[in-house]
């Protein structure tokens, strides 16, 4: 085989991939071809990874990608392959890993340098092409780590070797089985809430992410133990979400995270999975403090979602870039000249309420917010309220812009997180558009990509993807689940199920019985089968698994399922106990598989069905809900009620919807 000598990114379905189709250097995608290209001419790899929204891998592209100087030192040392860590997570999970375990920071770009074999020795993150900011320049990384590895050779191969056992034993290694006890949950919960700002709200310190798994375990603190610091952490934090910067006031949705403490100043990329969890996060907000704040959110990021992520062919764009026209935030932030020339008369009002100003509040310019009146809830409604039309003519002005990129590919498992999200809003506010919403997505994926042999990962457009991983199982089983609870469809507890046997089939770890390993066994261009035990934006693999299964045993009552969700809690618990971080979505799993929570409603006709209604006002994460209508109910529901079971024992059915409130608020 000869040396790669040109592009081959041409043909990716990535967006991604398809930005640096036109680089000098000889890029190859990570498969086959490129990883044999490498041990046949013995040639370390250089492996870069990014996505289409990241900031600084936009830079590092146009500072060293494109440039010819730089591509030729790459071609000439190197097999270069790019990588799109939201089209390959379990790429990125490896060689993030490493990079951590080499006492590194991790983000992206991440830049790895590999054996021709694909064991990590170097790595790092963005370089610039000459020496600045504190750090080495790219040139001078590229001759000086491949001299090291032909000079340096067996010191480098054994030191490979020894990181990738570390690896080995850290991402796919094993432990006794251990439980999971209310005790470690309740003590966990408590640890969480004492990182947490009391006065700014989220994790303490800059930057501000929104992390949907801390944010969970609070909410499940609450209902479980009554926690009302849990609870006031968790409303704190959505409060301030929803009136900082990081929130986009005029178009809706929501940034990944705010760079400064103070919520203001956002990354300005949007991504999918965090909009989600963001729905389903202020609908709790919104069944307790009954605060339209969450309401207005969760219409506004609906309408976001459908206006500028949906897409012709069906399902959600993975996310929106930070950057348009080369600067990053240029579309979403304004001059208060901007504001005056499309507001008129109510400029003044609108800019003092928003905190506009002639100065601005990013670097000379303005990001539209309302986090001065986080305190002041009524304040802040009324403003959000008397400022609607002029927040839409900011829209209609800002749609002339030049908008930032949208990466088009349809990701199984963040659009799961999204029909789940819609259903769960459809079926609260009692929305039938968004209903409708969440029922066509999910029919549309289950064709694009759904067949016999698997879920695939991702959708391009016009074909699905080869493989699939655990995630788009798990985020469309639950999807699924969520949309029999809103519809009272069965057809879809029978597509959770199918999922389900296809996620053992593919995923499942016959040889020890352990659980379901992240990639698809037989999957030959993945570096190592892991379980994808910690959290990162999103729960683990193995938390999101757990979940799913938990609410399917649940809908099922399927004996042999329960056997197999308590030896993969127990055997996740031995994994991940031992672990200091990322174990939030574990601990919101298991919170469900303990709780075990079950509500049956009896009776004639679920959509008008006032025990229904209230069950509907009082969403627990811990629980699923299940309508029978009289007459054709199992045995053990035998009469109009509602029942609440936990574990295999039901409470006597309660008839009034004002006594299953009272018993659900007294069950928590």
């Amino acid at each position: 085989m000869t040396a790669p000598d040109q592009n081959r990114l041409a043909a990716s379905a990535s967006p991604y991939l398809l930005q640096h189709k036109h680089n000098p250097v000889h890029w190859q995608p990570w498969d086959d071809d490129a990883l044999v290209a490498a041990r046949e001419h013995d040639r370390p790899i250089l492996l870069s990874i990014g996505y289409a929204a990241c900031h600084w891998c936009h830079v590092m592209a146009h500072e060293s990608f494109e440039d010819d100087e730089v591509a030729a030192l790459m071609n000439r040392l190197y097999i270069n392959i790019k990588v799109d860590r939201e089209e390959r997570p379990d790429i990125d999970q490896l060689y993030m890993a490493a990079l951590t375990a080499m006492g590194e920071q991790g983000g992206w770009p991440l830049t790895m340098i590999l054996t021709p074999d694909g064991k990590p020795f170097w790595g790092g993150t963005y370089f610039p092409k000459y020496a600045r900011y504190g750090r080495p320049g790219f040139l001078d990384v590229l001759v000086q780590v491949e001299a090291a590895w032909r000079n340096r050779r067996d010191d480098i191969n054994a030191n490979a070797l020894r990181l990738q056992n570390h690896l080995q034993q850290q991402l796919a290694g094993s432990a006794a089985p251990a439980p999971i006890t209310p005790e470690a949950i309740a003590n966990f919960s408590t640890q969480v809430a004492k990182l947490y700002d009391p006065e700014l709200g989220g994790l303490s310190g800059a930057p501000k992410f929104p992390n949907a798994p801390f944010l969970e375990t609070l909410w499940r603190a609450w209902m479980r133990d009554n926690d009302a610091t849990a609870r006031d952490r968790f409303l704190k934090a959505l409060t301030a979400i929803s009136l900082g910067g990081i929130y986009d006031h005029v178009g809706g949705g929501l940034a990944r995270y705010a760079v400064d403490g103070r919520w203001l100043v956002p990354h300005f990329e949007k991504m999918l999975y965090d909009n989600a969890h963001f729905i389903r996060h202020s609908v709790w907000a919104h069944s307790w403090t009954q605060n339209d704040l969450f309401r207005y959110r969760i219409e506004e990021t609906i309408a976001w979602l459908q206006r500028d992520m949906l897409l012709a062919t069906g399902g959600f764009s993975a996310s929106l870039d930070a950057n348009s026209e080369g600067e990053e935030g240029k579309y979403y932030v304004w001059s208060l000249n901007e504001v005056a020339d499309a507001l008129g008369s109510e400029a003044e009002a609108f800019s003092a309420i928003y905190d506009v100003s002639e100065s601005g509040n990013c670097e000379g310019k303005n990001i539209v917010n309302l986090f001065a009146l986080r305190k002041e809830p009524d304040q802040a409604l009324a403003a959000i309220e008397r400022h609607r039309d002029a927040r839409e003519k900011l829209l209609d002005r800002r749609q002339n812009r030049i908008p930032p990129g949208r990466d088009t590919k349809v990701l199984a498992d963040w659009n799961g997180y999204a029909i789940r999200a819609i259903a769960d809003a459809a079926r609260y506010f009692g929305s039938e558009s968004w209903l409708r919403l969440a029922v066509d997505q999910f029919a549309i994926l289950k064709t694009a990509l759904w067949n016999d042999d698997r879920l695939s990962h991702v959708f391009d457009g016009s074909k699905a993807s080869d493989f699939g991983f655990a995630t788009d199982y798990a985020a469309m089983i639950n999807a699924a689940l969520s949309l029999f609870e809103a519809t009272g469809d069965r057809s879809f507890v029978q597509d959770a199920v199918d999922l389900c046997l296809i996620l053992r089939r593919n995923h499942y770890d016959f040889e020890s019985n352990r659980g379901f390993w992240m990639q698809e066994r037989d999957r030959s261009d993945s570096p190592m089968r892991t379980w994808n035990d910690l959290d990162e934006a999103n729960p683990s693999t193995t938390a999101q698994v757990i979940e799913a299964l938990s609410r399917l045993v649940l809908v099922t009552e399927d004996v042999g399922l329960t056997g197999q969700l308590d030896g993969l809690t127990a055997h996740a618990a031995g994994r991940i106990m031992r672990s200091r971080f990322g174990q939030a979505g574990f601990m919101n799993a298991g919170d469900s598989v303990l709780a075990a929570r079950k509500l049956v409603i009896v009776g004639e006709e679920r959509t008008s069905d006032p025990l229904w209604a209230a069950a509907s006002q009082r969403p627990d994460p811990r629980r699923i809900d299940v309508f029978y209508k009289v007459g054709e109910t199992p045995d053990q529901y035998a009469g109009a009620g509602a029942y609440l079971c936990t574990g295999m024992i039901c409470t006597p059915p309660v008839t009034t919807a004002d006594a299953l409130r009272e018993l659900l608020d007294r069950a928590n």
